[in-house]
């Protein structure tokens, strides 16, 4: 088989990429321009390039910028202009690795896409649907972020470590003598720079820094914020507000350019309502379900309820309340290791 797979030089990518040549595929490196700067990009390309003739295959760069800033950059900023966390990682899955990539990869004569998440592919003998699982590295798993992939993004995906654990993919690099082998993990978005949301958005989305107040429930002035870009439901630091007991982020309200701001307890939430649905392992569901419900990505997964509202959201009820659910943030149901559906929350 001829595969695609997506290499960021690190060192996941890496041995994905040596696993597939291992088992005999025809590979094709491919890393993806997709940061405005380029700067990082380039240092991405240097890396793989390296690990590509090392691994003796070919290696293509692909310049998706302007794509990229179009479905994800562009919705990154629109969300936060409106209160809203977003996750881009998730959104670039989705249209980037699994949607353009794929049509550059078929034009190379791919049959499948790969990469290295930490993620598995398993088809479902009794109704032929392909599951999509988690990580053997429940450490490292990273199904959250591929749950907007359908039934046939998934039909032509594959993840070569996702059966490894992150301590053997890094043995594996070291016994092949790969430069990525000691690679340190990245844990920023990819196009900002030095993870300072707050300056990228500034000089994305003038006027999302504007100072406002910051309310309690009852809408009494506690104090002053720098502007909505530098908060999210949860937050504790930089509310400066002199209180008997620390405060917290509860809500965000765009329209009144204020924070609401209260105690840790009431930043807990019994419920959300999410939409634009992706169901996967089953047919979007007609009665209420119970699974594991994860509402972000290194949040602990909850005991919850999915209850249908309309074809286009659910609402979901949790056994005990979840501090900090945040609109904008992508919510993900889990039947054990198989990853049911997932949706954006709204409220």
């Amino acid at each position: 088989m001829k595969v695609v797979i997506a290499m960021s030089g690190g060192v996941d990518s890496s041995i994905a990429a040596a696993l597939l040549k291992e088992e005999g595929h025809e590979v094709i490196g491919a890393t993806m321009q997709v940061v405005p700067s380029g700067n990082q990009d380039t240092h991405a390309g240097i890396y793989a390039g390296q690990v590509a003739r090392r691994l003796g295959i070919p290696h293509h760069v692909m310049d998706f910028r302007d794509i990229f800033a179009r479905r994800v950059i562009d919705n990154f900023c629109r969300e936060y202009s409106l209160g809203r966390t977003p996750n881009p990682c998730v959104r670039c899955n989705k249209d980037i690795k699994f949607g353009i990539l794929w049509e550059r990869a078929r034009e190379l004569g791919a049959d499948f896409i790969a990469t290295g998440h930490h993620a598995r592919v398993e088809r479902d003998e009794t109704t032929g649907n392909y599951l999509l699982k988690k990580g053997a590295d429940k450490q490292k798993d990273q199904s959250y972020f591929l749950c907007r992939l359908d039934q046939e993004q998934l039909s032509r995906a594959m993840f070569p470590v996702g059966n490894l654990t992150k301590e053997r993919v890094r043995q594996i690099a070291g016994e092949l003598g790969l430069p990525a082998a000691d690679k340190p993990e990245s844990q920023e978005i990819c196009f900002i720079p030095d993870d300072d949301y707050a300056d990228f958005l500034e000089n994305h989305v003038p006027g999302t820094a504007s100072p406002g107040p910051i309310l309690d429930r009852e809408g009494n002035t506690l104090g002053e914020h720098r502007g909505i870009i530098y908060y999210t439901v949860g937050q504790r630091k930089g509310l400066n507000i002199a209180a008997a007991e620390p405060m917290y982020v509860t809500a965000i309200e765009p329209d009144r350019n204020a924070i609401i701001a209260g105690t840790k307890e009431q930043t807990y939430g019994a419920e959300l309502v999410a939409g634009n649905l992706n169901w996967i392992a089953m047919p979007a569901p007609e009665s209420p379900i119970k699974v594991k419900a994860r509402i972000r990505y290194r949040h602990a997964e909850a005991d919850a309820s999915v209850i249908p509202m309309n074809e286009a959201q659910v609402l979901v009820k949790f056994v005990e309340p979840q501090m900090a659910i945040t609109p904008g943030q992508t919510v993900v149901f889990y039947d054990g290791d198989t990853v049911i559906g997932g949706g954006t929350i709204s409220k």
